[in-house]
């Protein structure tokens, strides 16, 4: 049965008369589902009855799950987007293959991106695979027996960064992926960043394949990268193709198939040309690959056998023979395990070499017989008014009378099931669409770009779109689906699919749009607080000024700015209160590099950057006195007087005290914890659930009041009293009494909040004040971000790097692992590890035999200099600045890192002196 919202968009709707109502009341369709019969299908849409073919009707739920949206996530320099490139050229979408050194990919547009050779920005594409669909009246006799690759499917593609510094970029298009193939360098093995972003996948449930990519370079290893899959990834990988080396020790020139029992050669050229061979036909050419391949089958079987009980009654069915089991089966098992990650944990394994064109066709037929289609997929986690649930649950009515009954509870009121049943069912049935803004990009002929994912019904042109993070409406006036940075004109994006809504003036990365029947501007309550998984900002830890040439061009750079946050959210903007300097936030050094040349050759902006520093942080070393101000002067033209006592101390989350439980408000923000206290003021619950005090004077109530005390508090807490560094590790007291702190109508909100902010910059004044301070030991120390670095290196250069980073750095070594970790150490100690999922036991995964390496004790491993390592340590960020060209030439430009901020730590005293005084030194 499809959805109302789903059907709306179909031009082959055609309204009907009274007549046709009268014969759908005579039929009994009194709700807004279709109802089918052999002929027609009836559909009642806000009073006019609409009518559908019943072929139509499976038509559109037949191009809905050949939808596949899907991603390439992996390290940097893994094959992405050469495996992107292939994958379009064969689709037919192209009829060159582009290359990534040559700077002519399709995905890689940016003159960034080609300059540098690495993606910085996702890339959107849909293509089709197979190219031509097959016969569709064959396609569905055979439906039953014949894989899912014998029709046609929409791939909306999406090519993710892999670097380090974009890793918000990946964060914010994994959540609108439905499947993801996962990219692994067959020399390299599962490298840091791999890690990294197969957790966040794991975070929002994403099923992946892996593709083992690579494999024609010396030193590649598929047996060893399998068993890293298990050790590292803690998934079971099923490996479903072996890498075929000519003569079993030669060159890579095809894979062999364990589903369909064949093998697959390449021929010299594009990669179009592939000759088949049959296992018998491999017995006679290959004898050592046929024989590997039957036991890569036997222990396939085995490994679905475990997670599948379908597949032990297949087995059972074919008398116990392992290749007896038709690839149908296999690949239909494979997909009921990946689609149920959580119980099974199996992964499938692919093997190819996307530069030689080898193995990027069967990859593309395993994305679409694999991973799921939009209905498939997980139900993704929405939030309304407070309660969180699946989005199912909310179109079904189901989580709106939770969120109804929770609101009632807390206001003491009890309502009816079955009245906020009907309530629910009145608001849902007239959500038209609800999407997710996932990413905006600044076109130069287009204007912004809204990307989005449509999760319910459909977004049609003209339609008005409601943001519920901005409670603003706009009005979609054009849409596109985009095919790299080409893009064709639609006048509807339906339920699963990618598109951009062009002519959005405020939308923003993650904001929710929802489109409402009969175009109202606001949609009810609770339905305009919807969320669609929302997304965390980490904190920026490099800055760098950002100067106007002229005043005239001032306001020109304020507008570029505000764009460029608009498309990426993980930038920040700050002025500087003494110099009024404009101060541009990022991840890292290439992050804001490549916001520079945005800036400046993309938006236009005549302006100059300069060079990168560091957000150092300070942090109080004792406590202070009780500080009590009184704010009395005139605030736009209105006279306000409040008052406000201010304890300043520091503050460990770790080992600091509970807050006193009687405390109006205890927050924590940027580390630092704000506690509001009010002994006297006589809060009272009222029956609507309100707090109100009789001695607060007109016009200011509870709320108010909180949020004016602790903005004032954040606004002095920006800047440190010795080195105006925001502060860190701070606990601020403020007190009020309402004795001597409330003047009647003169204390307003921005009242207090002046007065909060006066007396905390007085208390971390006197911190430094060794005369007027609590402790002995007061004053504030700088602190300094501590950077989580993980280096991948090869054996021969550990030593120098390891010396470097301990002695010349002054960073502290956590481990030292190799690439691929015995059973022994299993990851137990990895920062990157899934916390949730079980170790699992290398010694039970299935691997080929790698024909270039020496077996060795417990696992197969290279014992050579080009061995690979992995170096944890903790290092000071300053340390790590330009590290990138130091390692390279230690590791004779082999070497490769990433970073994440671990915590900020308080500086020894000489190196404290040497950064100050590199802060106050002459830069000329």
């Amino acid at each position: 049965m499809v959805a109302a919202p789903f059907l709306r968009s179909f031009p082959q709707a055609r309204p009907f008369g009274a007549r046709a109502l009268n014969a759908a009341r005579h039929l009994g369709l009194g709700s807004r589902q279709p109802r089918n019969s052999n002929r027609i299908c009836l559909f009642q849409d806000h009073g006019q009855l609409k009518i559908f073919s019943t072929s139509t009707v499976r038509w559109q739920e037949k191009i809905l799950d050949r939808t596949r949206n899907i991603g390439i996530i992996a390290h940097i320099d893994a094959g992405k987007t050469t495996t992107t490139e292939r994958m379009l050229y064969y689709s037919g979408f192209t009829r060159r293959i582009g290359d990534v050194d040559e700077g002519s990919t399709v995905t890689d547009f940016l003159p960034a991106e080609r300059a540098r050779g690495i993606t910085i920005q996702s890339a959107a594409i849909t293509f089709h695979w197979p190219p031509t669909a097959g016969d569709e009246q064959a396609a569905s006799q055979q439906e039953v027996q014949s894989p899912r690759s014998a029709a046609s499917h929409t791939m909306n593609l999406i090519d993710t960064p892999g670097h380090a510094d974009f890793t918000f970029e990946v964060l914010r298009s994994l959540r609108i992926l439905d499947g993801a193939v996962c990219i692994l360098d067959g020399v390299a093995g599962v490298e840091a960043q791999t890690e990294q972003v197969w957790h966040q996948a794991s975070t929002y449930r994403i099923p992946r394949i892996i593709y083992v990519n690579k494999l024609d370079r010396d030193g590649a290893a598929f047996g060893r990268t399998v068993r890293e899959v298990g050790s590292r990834l803690r998934a079971f990988p099923a490996v479903c193709q072996i890498p075929w080396f000519e003569g079993g020790n030669g060159r890579f020139v095809g894979v062999a198939d364990a589903i369909n029992l064949q093998g697959l050669r390449w021929q010299e050229g594009d990669g179009k040309v592939v000759k088949m061979l049959s296992l018998e036909q491999l017995d006679a050419e290959e004898a050592q690959l046929g024989k590997e391949l039957r036991r890569a089958r036997i222990a396939l079987v085995e490994l679905l056998s475990e997670h599948d009980e379908t597949m032990v009654e297949k087995f059972l069915e074919y008398d116990e023979d392992h290749l007896a089991v038709p690839p149908h089966d296999i690949i239909e098992s494979l997909r009921r395990c990946l689609l149920e990650e959580q119980s099974s944990n199996i992964v499938p394994v692919f093997a190819g070499a996307s530069f030689r064109n080898i193995g990027v066709q069967p990859l593309l037929d395993a994305v679409v017989n694999l991973l799921p289609s939009p209905p498939e997929a997980p139900d993704p986690e929405v939030s309304i008014g407070g309660v969180r649930g699946g989005l199912q649950r909310l179109l079904s009515g189901d989580l709106l009378v939770e969120q109804k009954e929770q609101a009632a509870l807390s206001k003491g009121k009890h309502k009816k099931k079955s009245t906020a049943h009907a309530d629910s069912r009145n608001v849902m049935k007239n959500l038209q669409g609800c999407a997710l803004a996932f990413k905006v990009v600044n076109d130069p002929k287009r204007g912004v770009l809204v990307y989005v994912r449509v999760y319910s019904g459909s977004l049609d042109r003209n339609s008005i779109l409601f943001n519920t993070n901005l409670h603003v409406s706009e009005r979609a006036p054009r849409l596109l689906k985009m095919y790299a940075n080409d893009a064709v004109e639609v006048d509807s994006i339906p339920e699963g699919h990618i598109g951009v809504v062009v002519g959005l003036k405020h939308a923003r990365t993650g904001d929710t749009l929802v489109s409402y029947a009969g175009n109202k501007v606001t949609p009810p309550e609770p339905l305009d607080t919807l969320q669609l998984r929302p997304i965390d900002v980490p904190p920026p830890v490099f800055f760098a000024g950002v100067e106007p040439h002229s005043l005239s061009e001032e306001k020109k750079l304020q507008e570029s700015l505000a764009l460029l946050l608009r498309e990426d959210p993980s930038l920040h903007v700050t002025v500087d209160e003494d110099s009024g300097q404009t101060l541009l936030s990022g991840m890292g050094e290439l992050h804001l590099e490549i916001a520079r040349d945005r800036l400046i050759n993309d938006l236009k902006a005549k302006a100059s950057m300069g060079r990168i520093e560091i957000g150092y942080r300070e942090t109080p070393l004792g406590a202070s006195p009780a500080i009590t101000k009184i704010f009395d002067k005139e605030i736009a033209g209105r006279k306000g007087k409040a008052g406000c006592t201010v304890t300043v101390e520091p503050f460990n989350a770790d080992t600091a005290s509970a807050p006193d439980p009687s405390a109006l408000s205890v927050t924590t923000h940027d580390g630092n914890q704000i506690i509001i206290l009010a002994p006297s003021l006589q809060v009272e619950q009222t029956k609507k659930g309100t707090e109100e005090s009789p001695l607060l004077p007109p016009g200011l109530d509870m709320p108010a009041l909180r949020s004016a005390l602790h903005n004032g508090c954040l606004a002095a807490l920006a800047r440190g009293p010795q080195f105006t560094f925001p502060m860190h590790n701070t606990r601020v007291t403020l007190t009020l009494d309402p004795a001597t702190h409330l003047f009647g109508t003169d204390t307003t909100p921005s009242a207090l909040s002046a007065a909060a902010r006066l007396a905390t910059s007085a208390a971390l004044r006197d911190l430094v004040n060794p005369a007027a301070s609590a402790t002995p030991s007061a004053g504030t120390a700088l602190m300094e971000p501590v950077m989580n670095v993980i280096i991948s290196i090869d054996e021969a250069s550990l030593g120098a790097v390891v010396h470097d980073i301990s002695a010349a750095r002054g960073g502290h070594i956590v481990s030292l692992d190799d690439a691929a970790p015995l059973p022994s150490t299993d990851l137990a100690s990895s920062p990157t590890a899934p916390e949730d999922l079980p170790a699992i036991d290398t010694s039970r995964i299935y691997a080929p035999p790698d024909p270039f390496e020496t077996p060795s004790v417990g696992a197969a491993m290279p014992v050579s200099a080009v061995r690979p390592r992995t170096i944890t340590a903790k290092v000071p960020l300053k340390e790590m600045v330009g590290y990138l060209k130091h390692l390279r030439s230690l590791s004779a430009g082999r070497g490769t890192f990433v970073m994440s901020v671990d915590r900020f730590e308080v500086m020894s005293a000489p190196r404290q002196k040497a950064v100050l005084a590199e802060l106050r030194g002459d830069y000329y």
